[in-house]
């Protein structure tokens, strides 16, 4: 049977308008076309993706490879080989899926303004809610931004997203800016700027005597963005100028969102009346990802790169891996080792990167001797050491006691023999110790948790 390009293209693109918003559909989507679409050896579908410029064809596949894909499958019932390529074409508003019929529209001046929107208001194309993971530790802060993107500057003025590093607060920031310069191009005046490049602006302004200018830039915007607002803290001319400029912005009726690494409340030498205007909004925080959301992350950054991992593949990396920007920088190297080196994808690489990483980033360096980690196990599970290195087989006393052993070979290095003499057990118990939690650790969420939390009490953190 022959397949008709066009219809599977109206049914994949009738499947992409579920899923995304519809300013990303009729920006990126609607610029793109079925150009091959054939069954080669094995039954397998080989298609291709026309899209109008390089621009379209790499942010949708960076973003969307996933969903297309898995819409291809269902509808040609067949396994999918799919590639992306810049074509040229003259009209394709017919590939609107069937509904109402849309107003006239040229995707490629839109996508072009849309970029240069992002770009004058220093936005991340990336940073999008569409790629943005969702959990518990998360969920209250992400309904907030999305609600304010529906509605600035009337559903929660100012937002205020505090959190540790690499927890998301930036790019869930730059995500309703995002969607505001999308959904209102023309209407909304949007900026993202650091605390330090704010104050940078004032000093230059005074040294320059341009000061009105820096304040058109700041003062006239429908959103603010301010990412580390904590470092205008103790500046009192920057301080100054920044209580202007918010007064400036909200009483026009336009939306500001602060970020920061602590609340308000606790960012020292903070002018009162700004932390009064920042506590009369609302403030939410972001907790370091569970293990769900890391898993989440895992995959989002995964089909980023164009890598198909498998879920115990997923959950051993989320397991192991506690900030999601390590997360990140771990799936860059797997997709290098993959690409450049012909690696296949398996636990064994996985589990090879995992300790090099380990060592690179230093989460826990060779300076920590066994004694420490004796110590700091016993500290987290409130274990006596000489109970902790007994010969009880009791669960609470057990299972710390494999924990042990799995952080003396993985992160500490021991060979085997030298941790069973540590520990007083033969090789082989610890061999099974130490890849009965390796396991675990990829899908027993309060493993994965007691890992991160002995790690936090080895370095002091506790």
């Amino acid at each position: 049977m022959k397949l008709d390009n066009e219809r599977v293209w109206k049914d994949v693109l009738e499947s992409v308008q579920v899923n995304v918003s519809p300013a990303i559909y009729k920006t990126w989507f609607t610029q793109t076309k079925l150009t091959k679409l054939e069954k080669v050896e094995g039954g397998v579908i080989a298609a291709e993706v026309g899209c109008a410029t390089n621009y379209v064809k790499d942010f949708i596949e960076n973003r969307y490879f996933g969903i297309i894909q898995d819409s291809l499958k269902k509808i040609t019932e067949s396994s999918c080989s799919l590639v992306f390529a810049v074509k040229q074409f003259p009209s394709i508003s017919r590939l609107e899926p069937t509904g109402e019929s849309a107003p006239l529209f040229n995707p490629q001046a839109a996508s072009v303004q849309i970029n240069q929107m992002l770009q004058r208001s220093r936005i991340r194309p990336g940073f999008t809610f569409e790629n943005y993971a969702v959990s518990g530790s998360n969920q209250m802060a992400y309904a907030a931004a999305e609600a304010v993107s529906k509605n600035p500057g009337n559903a929660y003025n100012p937002l205020f997203i505090y959190g540790g590093v690499g927890v998301g607060k930036t790019h869930l920031m730059v995500a309703v800016g995002h969607k505001i310069l999308s959904d209102n191009p023309v209407s909304h005046k949007t900026l993202f700027a650091t605390g330090e490049e704010f104050t940078n602006d004032i000093v230059e302004g005074i040294r320059n005597k341009t000061t009105p200018s820096v304040r058109d830039k700041y003062r006239k915007l429908g959103c603010l963005l301010i990412d580390d607002v904590q470092f205008i803290a103790g500046k009192d001319t920057v301080q100054e100028e920044f209580f202007h400029t918010f007064n400036a912005v909200t009483s026009a009726g336009g939306q500001v969102i602060l970020t920061s690494d602590r609340p308000p409340s606790e960012i020292a030498r903070l002018e009162e009346r700004l932390r009064s205007r920042f506590e009369a909004g609302l403030i939410v925080d972001i907790a370091n990802p569970d293990f769900e959301l890391r898993c989440a992350i895992t995959q989002i950054k995964a089909r980023e790169r164009g890598l198909d991992l498998a879920m115990d593949l997923v959950q051993t990396i989320a397991g192991n891996i506690i900030a999601a920007r390590e997360i990140q920088g771990f799936i860059v190297r797997l997709a290098s080792e993959v690409s450049v080196n012909n690696a296949e994808l398996s636990i064994e690489l996985i589990e090879k990167l995992l300790n090099k990483s380990t060592l690179d980033n230093g989460n826990v360096t060779i300076k920590y001797t066994p004694e420490d980690m004796i110590s700091a196990v016993s500290k987290y599970f409130s274990i006596g050491k000489r109970v902790l290195l007994g010969t009880s087989r009791a669960r609470p006393v057990a299972m710390p006691r494999q924990i042990l052993m799995y952080l003396l070979r993985r992160d500490l290095k021991l060979p085997l023999e030298e941790v069973g003499r540590v520990i007083g057990r033969d090789h082989t118990t610890v061999m099974h110790a130490v890849n009965k939690i390796t396991n675990l650790a990829s899908s027993d969420v309060h493993i994965s948790e007691d890992l991160m939390g002995i790690k936090k009490t080895l370095s002091g953190k506790l």
